[in-house]
Protein backbone atom coordinates (compact mmCIF):
# COMPACT_ATOMS: atom_id res chain seq x y z
CA UNK A 1 0.00 0.00 0.00
CA UNK A 2 1.10 3.55 -0.67
CA UNK A 3 -0.50 6.79 0.46
CA UNK A 4 0.33 9.81 -1.66
CA UNK A 5 0.07 12.68 0.78
CA UNK A 6 -1.69 15.85 -0.29
CA UNK A 7 0.84 18.57 -1.08
CA UNK A 8 3.71 16.21 -1.90
CA UNK A 9 3.34 16.59 -5.68
CA UNK A 10 3.82 20.11 -7.03
CA UNK A 11 1.24 21.85 -9.21
CA UNK A 12 2.36 22.78 -12.71
CA UNK A 13 1.18 25.39 -15.19
CA UNK A 14 -0.58 23.98 -18.26
CA UNK A 15 1.84 24.34 -21.21
CA UNK A 16 0.88 26.91 -23.85
CA UNK A 17 1.27 24.32 -26.62
CA UNK A 18 -1.58 22.28 -25.10
CA UNK A 19 -3.80 24.93 -23.48
CA UNK A 20 -5.26 28.38 -24.07
CA UNK A 21 -5.54 30.57 -20.97
CA UNK A 22 -4.60 29.93 -17.35
CA UNK A 23 -4.59 26.23 -16.44
CA UNK A 24 -3.16 24.45 -13.38
CA UNK A 25 -2.43 20.72 -13.36
CA UNK A 26 -2.21 18.80 -10.09
CA UNK A 27 -0.94 15.21 -10.36
CA UNK A 28 -3.09 12.64 -8.56
CA UNK A 29 -1.53 9.28 -9.45
CA UNK A 30 0.92 8.03 -12.04
CA UNK A 31 1.04 4.88 -14.11
CA UNK A 32 2.71 1.99 -12.31
CA UNK A 33 4.58 -0.93 -13.87
CA UNK A 34 1.54 -3.14 -13.24
CA UNK A 35 -1.11 -0.61 -14.35
CA UNK A 36 -1.98 1.47 -17.39
CA UNK A 37 -3.83 4.47 -15.95
CA UNK A 38 -2.82 7.86 -14.56
CA UNK A 39 -4.84 10.79 -13.28
CA UNK A 40 -4.55 14.55 -12.81
CA UNK A 41 -6.80 17.29 -11.51
CA UNK A 42 -7.02 20.18 -13.96
CA UNK A 43 -8.26 23.65 -13.03
CA UNK A 44 -9.23 26.00 -15.86
CA UNK A 45 -9.74 29.72 -15.25
CA UNK A 46 -12.64 31.34 -17.17
CA UNK A 47 -12.08 31.01 -20.92
CA UNK A 48 -9.21 28.51 -20.55
CA UNK A 49 -9.34 25.28 -22.52
CA UNK A 50 -7.31 22.43 -23.95
CA UNK A 51 -6.17 22.18 -27.55
CA UNK A 52 -7.89 19.56 -29.70
CA UNK A 53 -6.54 16.13 -28.78
CA UNK A 54 -7.19 12.38 -28.70
CA UNK A 55 -6.36 9.54 -26.31
CA UNK A 56 -5.48 6.04 -27.56
CA UNK A 57 -7.50 4.34 -24.81
CA UNK A 58 -10.10 7.09 -24.32
CA UNK A 59 -10.46 9.48 -21.39
CA UNK A 60 -12.79 9.88 -18.43
CA UNK A 61 -13.45 13.32 -16.93
CA UNK A 62 -15.08 13.76 -13.51
CA UNK A 63 -16.23 17.36 -13.08
CA UNK A 64 -15.64 18.54 -9.51
CA UNK A 65 -16.35 22.28 -9.60
CA UNK A 66 -17.51 25.17 -11.76
CA UNK A 67 -19.05 25.29 -15.21
CA UNK A 68 -17.26 23.75 -18.17
CA UNK A 69 -17.61 23.27 -21.88
CA UNK A 70 -16.66 20.24 -23.96
CA UNK A 71 -16.84 19.38 -27.62
CA UNK A 72 -16.05 16.40 -29.78
CA UNK A 73 -15.14 16.98 -33.42
CA UNK A 74 -18.27 17.51 -35.48
CA UNK A 75 -20.51 17.89 -32.42
CA UNK A 76 -21.94 20.85 -30.52
CA UNK A 77 -20.27 22.58 -27.59
CA UNK A 78 -21.90 21.13 -24.46
CA UNK A 79 -22.00 22.29 -20.82
CA UNK A 80 -20.67 20.16 -17.99
CA UNK A 81 -21.36 20.62 -14.27
CA UNK A 82 -20.04 19.26 -10.95
CA UNK A 83 -20.89 15.58 -10.65
CA UNK A 84 -20.99 15.02 -14.44
CA UNK A 85 -18.80 12.25 -15.81
CA UNK A 86 -17.68 12.46 -19.43
CA UNK A 87 -16.25 9.57 -21.48
CA UNK A 88 -14.39 10.20 -24.73
CA UNK A 89 -13.92 7.13 -26.93
CA UNK A 90 -10.41 6.02 -27.95
CA UNK A 91 -9.21 8.24 -30.78
CA UNK A 92 -12.15 10.66 -30.44
CA UNK A 93 -10.94 14.20 -31.22
CA UNK A 94 -12.13 16.59 -28.51
CA UNK A 95 -11.40 19.52 -26.21
CA UNK A 96 -12.58 20.60 -22.76
CA UNK A 97 -12.28 23.65 -20.57
CA UNK A 98 -14.01 26.36 -18.58
CA UNK A 99 -16.93 28.43 -19.78
CA UNK A 100 -16.15 32.06 -20.67
CA UNK A 101 -17.31 33.47 -17.31
CA UNK A 102 -16.74 30.58 -14.86
CA UNK A 103 -13.76 28.47 -13.84
CA UNK A 104 -14.01 24.66 -14.02
CA UNK A 105 -12.11 21.83 -12.37
CA UNK A 106 -12.12 18.16 -13.37
CA UNK A 107 -10.28 14.96 -12.63
CA UNK A 108 -8.95 13.35 -15.82
CA UNK A 109 -8.19 9.63 -16.03
CA UNK A 110 -6.53 8.09 -19.06
CA UNK A 111 -4.57 4.96 -19.92
CA UNK A 112 -1.29 4.48 -21.74
CA UNK A 113 -1.13 2.43 -24.94
CA UNK A 114 2.33 1.59 -26.32
CA UNK A 115 3.85 4.43 -24.32
CA UNK A 116 1.30 7.01 -25.57
CA UNK A 117 -1.33 8.78 -23.45
CA UNK A 118 -2.42 11.73 -25.59
CA UNK A 119 -1.93 13.15 -29.06
CA UNK A 120 -2.08 16.96 -29.03
CA UNK A 121 -3.37 18.79 -32.09
CA UNK A 122 -4.22 22.38 -33.07
CA UNK A 123 -5.50 24.99 -30.62
CA UNK A 124 -9.26 25.51 -30.34
CA UNK A 125 -9.98 28.78 -32.14
CA UNK A 126 -12.08 31.51 -30.58
CA UNK A 127 -14.74 30.82 -33.24
CA UNK A 128 -14.84 27.11 -32.32
CA UNK A 129 -14.95 27.99 -28.62
CA UNK A 130 -17.88 30.40 -28.90
CA UNK A 131 -21.13 28.59 -28.23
Amino acid sequence: MEIIKNGTQPSVKGPGDWFTGAVRIDPLFSKRPSTKSASVMVTFEPGARTAWHTHPAGQTLIVTAGLGWIQRAGGPVEEIHPGDIVWFEPGEKHWHGASPKNAMCHIAVQEEVNGEVVTWMEQVSDAEYSK
